[in-house]
């Protein structure tokens, strides 16, 4: 048996920050994502209209930032460690987050099977967010779906990994969780809960609790 590990990326993955955060950094409108952020985490507006919001935003945003931003950002220690060796035991690693597909699927180089965000159009920007590619909380289920179809496993064979209220269906979805970091509605959903800033420790949650499986 096989299993497929699901990273939610902002706040998981990344330690205290999220996507979008960091690329306004290089920008240098670190105030304005700030307050869409507190928008969206109120419900003032959804995940379309932040994209919409954010991509306005960026008007400026080139490669450069884009890869500065993913190689500043304060990603927990052992990504690649963990993901590593998930695949040497024959197991599946993937990213699924509303952040933008651009940053996002820059974690293929580290060794996920597979990345999934919301899609944004080519840096730099010459057209506008089309609403049928954002990522909604629910559609994090129907990204999953696809992915155990891919894989050939079921949702009983599922982790999931996530800190916030967009992993809530997900977490409710599949067999394991593991709250990372998280905000304390979705720990008490969660199978295991971590707070710290190394992906081996959060892993280990996982590969412990196994029944048959050496953990070391």
């Amino acid at each position: 048996m096989t299993r497929l590990h699901l990273f939610d990326l902002d706040g998981t993955l990344m330690y205290g920050s999220a996507a979008p955060v960091e690329i306004s950094r290089q920008l240098g409108v670190s105030a304005e994502i700030a307050a869409l952020e507190r928008s969206f985490a109120a419900r003032e507006i959804g995940p379309h209209q932040f994209s919409v919001a954010v991509h306005a935003l960026w008007a400026e945003l080139t490669p450069q930032h884009v890869r500065a931003a993913f190689e500043g950002a304060p990603w927990l220690a052992g990504i690649r460690d963990v993901w590593q060796e998930i695949r040497g035991r024959g197991e599946y690693c993937a990213v699924v987050s509303l952040s933008p597909s651009f940053f996002v699927e820059l974690l293929l180089e580290w060794g996920a099977h597979a990345a999934h965000g919301s899609v944004f159009p080519e840096v730099p920007f010459t057209r506008p967010v089309e609403e049928a590619g954002i990522l909604t909380p629910e559609g994090k289920v129907m990204v999953a779906d696809r992915l155990c179809e891919q894989f050939g496993v079921t949702r009983g064979d599922c982790v999931a990994y996530g800190d916030s209220g967009t992993d809530i269906h997900l977490f409710e979805a599949v067999s394991v969780s593991v709250a990372v970091n998280a905000r304390p509605h979705l720990a008490a959903r969660a199978t295991h809960v971590y707070e710290g800033r190394d992906l081996r420790e959060v892993y280990q949650l996982v590969a412990m609790a196994r029944p048959g499986v050496d953990a070391s």
